[in-house]
């Protein structure tokens, strides 16, 4: 029983984790075809933010996280109106320049905080048991907070103008445009919402991780596979699919120890055989005439 507790609490962390990347990601590539491979980047900077905010200024890890989210959010709509949007009809291009953008954060933070490993404190220290499995409390605020997030985004995307504009120029960008939708500015803040999930995934996270500079890898490669397995640009197909695969890394982990430095392998065997069964993903489409 133990060992269940184990994997289900362990699961839900890293599929929560992925979840909010992936839905990230895909969000802009559903609105603009925008493929941010940078996108774990901004969450390694917003982690070492947070670091440099709690242990050089001394702050509170919260005021940390609002600083890391804000400020992360404001660096990742710079980087687009700079880099990416002049040059966002040439996809190549894109991915050359995300790839480029995230090599230089990685390089940075090697020059500001060298690649030692380092740590923040966590938000709420101390733990509860189930059935004699310690579940620690900042796992349970993780958990909630990406629960709370994911909701926000629900009723953004469903309930707003602004979410009916993403939705629009998402399904057909000449017809957003010609019903007097601004899909540029749309495809801006879309990247702002975007970088800002990613921001605040490494807030949440980064009291659970070890900060170093290239933290950012993994993450990078499941996220990915999160969103091709779950259909690119589906929002709904990239929380499945991180749950899916935050848990086939869990089972690796406990079911075989000796065994975990291949839980990344086994997830991306998993997404490669149901691409075999349904190449478009579980929720994608096709043909592109189907968007």
């Amino acid at each position: 029983m133990d060992l269940v507790l184990n994997i289900i609490i362990s699961g839900l962390i890293s599929g929560s984790v992925f979840a909010l990347l992936a839905i990230g990601f895909s969000l802009i590539f559903g609105v603009a075809r925008i493929v941010n491979i940078a996108h774990t980047a901004f969450y390694m900077v917003a982690a070492y933010c947070i670091y440099f905010v709690t242990h050089k200024m001394g702050s509170h890890p919260i005021w940390g996280m609002v600083a890391a989210i804000v400020l992360v959010t404001l660096l990742g709509i710079i980087c687009y109106k700079l880099f990416i949007n002049p040059i966002r009809e040439h996809e190549g291009a894109v991915l050359i320049a995300t790839i480029a953008l995230a090599m230089a954060f990685q390089e940075i933070m090697v020059l500001k905080f060298t690649g030692t490993f380092l740590s923040v404190p966590s938000l709420v220290k101390g733990y509860f048991a189930i059935l004699g499995v310690k579940v620690f409390y900042q796992q349970l605020l993780t958990f909630c907070v990406v629960l709370l997030v994911m909701a926000g985004l629900w009723i953004l995307l469903m309930k707003t103008k602004l979410g009916l504009a993403i939705r629009s120029t998402a399904q057909d960008r000449e017809v957003a445009n010609l019903m007097g939708i601004n899909e540029a500015r749309v495809a801006m803040l879309t990247m702002g919402i975007s970088v800002g999930l990613a921001a605040l995934t490494g807030a949440v996270v980064v009291p659970l991780t070890v900060l170093e500079p290239h933290m950012w890898l993994h993450p990078l490669i499941m996220m990915m596979a999160v969103v091709v397995l779950g259909g690119l640009g589906s929002l709904k197909g990239s929380f499945l699919g991180a749950y899916i695969l935050g848990f086939a890394e869990a089972l690796v982990v406990f079911l075989a120890p000796m065994g975990a430095f291949l839980k990344g392998s086994v997830a991306l065997s998993i997404m490669i055989l149901v691409l075999l069964i349904r190449p478009e993903g579980l929720f994608g489409v096709s043909f592109e005439e189907e968007r």
